[in-house]
């Protein structure tokens, strides 16, 4: 790795400067199937168009749909008697909610990502066999609201971190199962559920890791880049639950400090100063728009040489709802 001394400046002045690009970064394939859904039903339905909390965790993303027509709402309950659509958002939802829309006859569309859905799904089918239910994740993001509200109240036990993971006491130790959110640190989940297996050795967990294959590759790129940057930019909303993973991973795994920047008009330029060496990444819910933008920031200011770094090839796509696959394009 170059070392941290100021690096000497080129012909026109500016020093030179190699990104590494991490890949795989950005949209996966449930935010892409999410966006899909919501300009589709405007395309279809006109606007307004109304979205149950943010589609994706990216204010770009949302500003974009907003100018096209998309009204945003935190609940049910702030959206007026319609027969405009409705879509619940990437992060999956209570199932409270949907009892709602059916009780004011809501047409909805609904956008969870399909690998939130399967937790979903399991997490039903581990209860009906009568486990008691671990979920590996964080207070108050949409995706664990969502998830907890499968089930009844208090069936289901919040674990954030190992001290949780230690201190968890069960009703019956050969009755437990583990479920996570899809967008956890791939090694703090592993962690966590070394010692919850330690402590409970009947403990079920998934038969694959919960944690999506996204957010898994787009882990793994950080760290292969990571110890050749002097600092690393993760594009990314503040609200991102998986963006904020890869600003942790990226210090992990050997660069001295990564930061959070939602767009390049944020770019604390100081922090820049004397590096030769930036690794740049994306969250799942960022566009490419943003991380070119961020390239071309840093183009100004430097000498850029780009070299995009490789660990993975992603080729996943889910199906659009029934009632969208035969739009025509616009």
């Amino acid at each position: 790795m170059t070392g941290t001394h100021p690096a000497k400046p080129r012909h026109d002045g500016r020093p030179p400067l190699t990104i590494y690009l991490a890949s795989p970064r950005g949209f996966c394939a449930g935010v892409d199937r999410a966006i899909q859904i919501v300009e589709l039903a405007l395309q279809k339905y006109g606007a307004p168009v109304y979205v149950r909390h943010a589609i994706v965790h990216n204010r770009y993303v949302v500003d974009s749909l907003k100018a096209k027509g998309a009204v945003f709402v935190e609940e049910l309950d702030e959206i007026p008697e319609t027969d405009a659509p409705i879509v619940f958002s990437a992060h999956g939802v209570p199932k409270s909610v949907p009892a709602a829309a059916r009780n004011r006859r809501m047409f909805v569309l609904d956008a969870t990502c399909p690998l939130v859905s399967k937790v979903h799904i399991e997490a039903e089918r581990l209860f009906e066999r009568g486990q008691e239910i671990l979920l590996i994740g964080h207070a108050g993001h949409p995706e664990v609201v969502g998830t907890t509200g499968q089930l009844p109240q208090g069936a289901v036990h919040l674990i954030e971190t190992i001290d949780d993971a230690n201190c968890f006491s069960p009703k019956d130790p050969t009755k437990l199962a583990v479920i996570t959110q899809t967008t956890l640190s791939v090694d703090d989940t592993r962690d966590i559920l070394a010692i919850l297996q330690d402590r409970f050795p009947a403990i079920v967990i998934p038969r694959k890791d919960d944690i999506c294959y996204a957010t898994t590759n787009r882990q793994d790129a950080v760290k292969r880049i990571a110890p050749n940057c002097e600092r690393m930019i993760v594009v990314g909303s503040p609200n991102s639950s998986n963006s904020l993973r890869l600003v942790e991973v990226a210090e992990r795994a050997g660069c001295p400090r990564a930061m959070l920047v939602e767009r390049s008009s944020e770019i604390d330029w100081s922090e820049f100063e004397g590096i030769s060496s930036l690794g740049v990444t994306a969250g799942a819910s960022a566009p490419e728009v943003l991380v070119d933008s961020m390239i071309d920031a840093f183009a100004e200011r430097f000498d850029v040489t780009v070299e995009t770094v490789t660990t993975a090839q992603e080729n996943i796509s889910f199906k659009l709802p029934r009632q969208l696959r035969e739009v025509p394009a616009a």
